[in-house]
């Protein structure tokens, strides 16, 4: 799925310039407002669903090389995490769905959950 249609589907805004949503590949995803958890858990390149609007997450989508990240109940970041993440080339959105009802979207559009193999 596209990062595109994930923003479409969920209502997303887009946070920052947008650049590369018509062409990223979605497959996975990981929801968790723990970061330790993203750095324990996720697999690189999936997409982090979080209500945690901070550099934190920024930094740790980084470190964790995945491809975006999602925040839920309308959590806008402010303008230092966006311009780290626009300095690190990580794409931000922001839906007004809470993280279980985004997650549940996902999936039932064909997203797959990390799996802890």
């Amino acid at each position: 799925m596209l990062l595109s249609d994930v923003s479409a589907l969920l209502g997303c805004e887009v946070m920052g310039d947008g650049a590369g949503l018509h062409h990223l590949d979605v497959e996975i995803c990981f929801a968790a407002d723990l970061m330790s958890e993203v750095l324990a858990f996720c697999p690189p390149r999936a997409l982090l669903i979080t209500g945690l609007a901070s550099v934190q997450a920024v930094h740790t989508a980084d470190m964790a090389d995945l491809c975006a990240i999602l925040f839920v109940n309308d959590k806008r970041p402010a303008p230092p995490v966006l311009a780290l993440a626009a300095e690190r080339g990580m794409p931000l959105l922001s839906t007004k769905l809470g993280m279980f009802a985004a997650c549940g979207e996902l999936h039932r559009h064909g997203l797959k959950p990390a799996s802890r193999t």
